[in-house]
């Protein structure tokens, strides 16, 4: 049962959440951010964790800039009219809160913050903060002019930083954001087009991410080593997770593989052909460190004694009841290519 300090903030956080994406105003939309920011921060903190205070800081330092930024950029669009269009070089005021919403979503190259914040979260706000908090600035963004430079510029740049700055990291919560900020830089593009082609491919981003931080919080893995040592335990939880890393990384016929597809096929109606051969060949490398985690643990046989064997019946089945959802997925992905 949560505290109940916890169910209002929560309550609070959506609602913030929903008063942004929901407001008419930039005025609206400022303080619905700002009401989602002040209630997450008190659900970072963690007493048996000592670096949430730190992560809970660092976040509401960066989160603060960039709502400055954003306030500056609201009013430059509120009175361009009145100055010089020179001054504003046409989309100044765009830039100045396209900035301000990706340092809070944690897109490259605004991404400093975000792998050090989600070193010190617990699972269940490491989920939130993979998912929840990229609604509602993803979703103002769409309420912006797009400029196509600089929206190409944030797109190649995520994909590339989430794809390269992961392949040293043992720590699963750093794997996890790099792969996060290579999928915003999907999820830009998939914005970029149409928006009911970033709702399909975010819910779908979300659903993988939630079942692997939930089947990592239940063993309580935090690194690569902590995961062979539990996998070569559970051949089942190393089957689960493979499965689940493969469709992360969007290897066909995967659940993952097809929101991918879908934005490849914008990406060429639209001719952005560099675009879509550079994020192709830098997401492949994301590829590497999620093999690189699974491949050991293939070759480990199982031991005889699992040292979670009190609580293994009930999380086997809700093990083997996520994994035949991703099998449905899996399915419902493969049937869709075949009608596209």
């Amino acid at each position: 049962m949560l505290p109940l300090y916890k169910i209002l903030f929560m309550t609070t956080l959506v609602m913030g959440t929903l008063i942004s994406i929901s407001s008419n105003s930039w005025l609206g939309v400022w303080m619905g951010l700002e009401m989602n920011l002040l209630s997450f921060i008190p659900l970072m903190n963690n007493s048996s964790n000592p670096r949430s205070t730190e992560a809970s800081l660092k976040y509401f330092i960066v989160q603060a800039m960039a709502s400055v930024i954003l306030l500056m950029g609201m009013l430059l669009d509120t009175i361009k009219s009145d100055l010089p269009t020179n001054l504003l070089s046409g989309s100044l005021p765009f830039i100045w809160m396209t900035t301000a919403l990706m340092i809070k979503t944690g897109a490259a190259p605004m991404h400093f913050w975000f792998p050090e914040v989600m070193e010190g979260l617990s699972w269940f706000n490491a989920a939130m903060l993979l998912t929840w908090q990229k609604i509602a600035p993803m979703i103002v963004l769409m309420y912006t002019a797009k400029n196509e430079n600089f929206m190409t510029f944030l797109i190649m740049a995520s994909v590339a930083v989430g794809g390269l700055m992961g392949l040293n990291q043992t720590s699963m919560r750093k794997i996890l954001t790099y792969s996060s900020i290579n999928h915003i830089g999907w999820m830009l593009a998939a914005l970029y087009f149409t928006e009911s082609l970033w709702m399909w491919y975010f819910t779908i981003y979300s659903a993988m991410n939630v079942v692997i931080v939930w089947a990592l919080s239940q063993f309580s893995i935090s690194s690569v080593s902590q995961f062979l040592i539990v996998s070569k335990m559970y051949p089942q939880l190393k089957t689960f997770l493979m499965l689940n890393f493969f469709s992360l990384g969007g290897i066909p016929p995967f659940i993952g593989f097809l929101p991918k597809w879908l934005t490849i096929q914008a990406l060429i109606k639209e001719k952005m052909y560099f675009t879509t051969c550079f994020m192709i060949v830098v997401t492949l490398v994301t590829l590497y460190f999620y093999m690189r985690i699974a491949m050991p643990s293939m070759s480990m046989t199982t031991s005889g004694s699992p040292v979670f064997s009190s609580s293994w019946n009930f999380k086997s089945k809700n093990l083997s009841i996520t994994n035949s959802i991703l099998l449905l997925g899996l399915t419902a992905s493969t049937l869709a290519l075949n009608w596209i």
